[in-house]
């Protein structure tokens, strides 16, 4: 059972969260981690999206710390090797790292561990009340409601479900990023296919009204089943979401939507030649979140801050990826590689709710418009700003102060000794490839 009271209580046991956590913890502070499924990992695992990253960008590493620490050793569990990063990639995405489904989330259970944090699954939080000295919380066990206090509270839900509980407001999208449900078809060889003919019957069974064409493709105007096919289901839909999709109810209905959407899928192609002997070996556990709302921050980073490569005064991570904010058709889409040697940053006031005191949020909720944080919210980048926010709550917890009185340089050095990089305080060395 957990205890009343802790230093530092981290909500979302995701790419964030569990990073954070096991920084709190290593850093001395009496830290507990609140999830409301039964594995660690977020979109990574839950959701099937097992190649995090970046961690690097243009030939050199931007993110290290823990959540480097933790992705490298599960590929070295694993056997696997790790890309050249000094080399260009063909695509961004070809320096994005897999990580095994069972080995990543055992490992982070191991850290966990080792650093002292207790972990409490299969539960969420109910309440939020800030005090003079910190937070109370009401969680929702499986056996009931109960009470906990902590002097530093981090969110990292995805979702802002703990700023939202605690009063403070957030920024909601008209429309938000089509969601997707992961899962994994074997049985056939795309080899052997005709897939122009399969695309016309695809469409034609669109027409009929038996699938839709965001089961098996990206874009509703140009239906093409080929990119299902081709990652054999493994982020292969979109399935439409909208703000309230942060909520228990509209979750629902995206996640029975997701499950329908491979269900059409797998009924349409078992119908096909060259799918007798098709079947789905897994389904992800829950839909992947791209986006549902930020949090109103002291800082709120923009699509020029990111592409302008601005080092924030008080900047405690670095972020890379292009612009990539998917629609459900091609009108909505998004897509742009960034201006060569970009490397956006993110700072403390981006995590800090406006008027709040000691609660911070990491991931995909903090403050930054639209079209930065389709760049920023991304495994890697969400580990660093993990790391980041935990080691300002510890500070925070340990000296009795705030977490906007910690100066930078305190910050940093406590990152330092964890291996993170901090921009201002850790040169990154020369930009550029090697065959460049």
């Amino acid at each position: 059972m957990p205890n009343d009271a802790y230093d530092v209580i981290v909500v979302g046991g995701g790419s964030a969260g569990t990073i954070a956590a096991i920084q709190a913890g290593r850093a001395g502070a009496r830290t507990l981690l609140i999830e409301k499924n039964a594995r660690l990992g977020g979109v990574t695992i839950n959701s099937g999206i097992n190649y995090p990253g970046l961690f690097h960008a243009w030939g050199v590493q931007i993110i290290a710390g823990i959540g480097w620490e933790m992705v490298a050793r599960a590929v070295r569990e694993e056997g696997g090797e790790l890309p050249d990063f000094t080399l260009k990639p063909a695509r961004h995405f070809r320096h994005q790292i897999r990580v095994d489904m069972m080995i990543y989330p055992a490992i982070l259970d191991q850290a966990l561990m080792a650093a002292g944090v207790e972990l409490l699954a299969h539960t969420m939080v109910g309440a939020a009340q800030e005090t003079a000295s910190g937070w109370d919380l009401t969680i929702c066990c499986k056996e009931g409601l109960k009470s906990l206090s902590c002097k530093a509270l981090i969110d990292c839900t995805g979702d802002s479900s703990v700023v939202s509980l605690a009063g403070y407001p957030v920024r909601r999208p008209e429309y938000t990023q089509p969601s997707t449900l992961s899962c994994y078809a074997t049985g056939y060889d795309l080899s052997t296919l005709d897939t122009a003919a399969l695309n016309a019957e695809f469409k034609a069974a669109i027409a009929r009204g038996e699938v839709k064409a965001s089961d098996g493709c990206w874009r509703t105007d140009q239906p093409n089943i080929g990119h299902w096919l081709g990652t054999k289901g493994q982020n292969g839909n979109h399935i439409q979401g909208d703000p309230n999709s942060r909520t228990s109810a509209g979750r629902t209905v995206l996640e029975v939507e997701g499950r329908q959407a491979i269900y059409r899928i797998y009924r349409f192609l078992r119908s096909q030649p060259g799918f007798d002997n098709l079947q789905i070996d897994w389904v992800s556990p829950e839909v992947g979140m791209r986006e549902t709302v930020t949090i109103e921050g002291d800082a709120c980073v923009t699509l020029e801050d990111f592409t302008s490569s601005k080092v924030w005064p008080d900047a405690v991570c670095y972020a890379f990826y292009p612009i990539d904010l998917h629609g459900m058709d091609s009108h909505q889409w998004h897509f742009e590689e960034v201006p060569k040697g970009t490397i956006g940053t993110i700072p403390r006031g981006a995590l800090l709710p406006v008027g709040s005191r000691n609660l911070l949020a990491a991931g995909r909720c903090f403050s930054s418009d639209r079209l930065a944080n389709s760049a920023m919210r991304v495994q890697a980048p969400c580990m660093a700003m993990g790391q980041a926010a935990a080691a300002m709550a510890v500070l925070a917890a340990d000296r009795g102060t705030t977490v906007r009185e910690l100066p930078m340089a305190d910050i940093a050095a406590l990152l330092g000794e964890h291996d993170a990089l901090v921009p201002g305080f850790h040169d990154l060395g020369p930009i550029g490839y090697r065959d460049e």
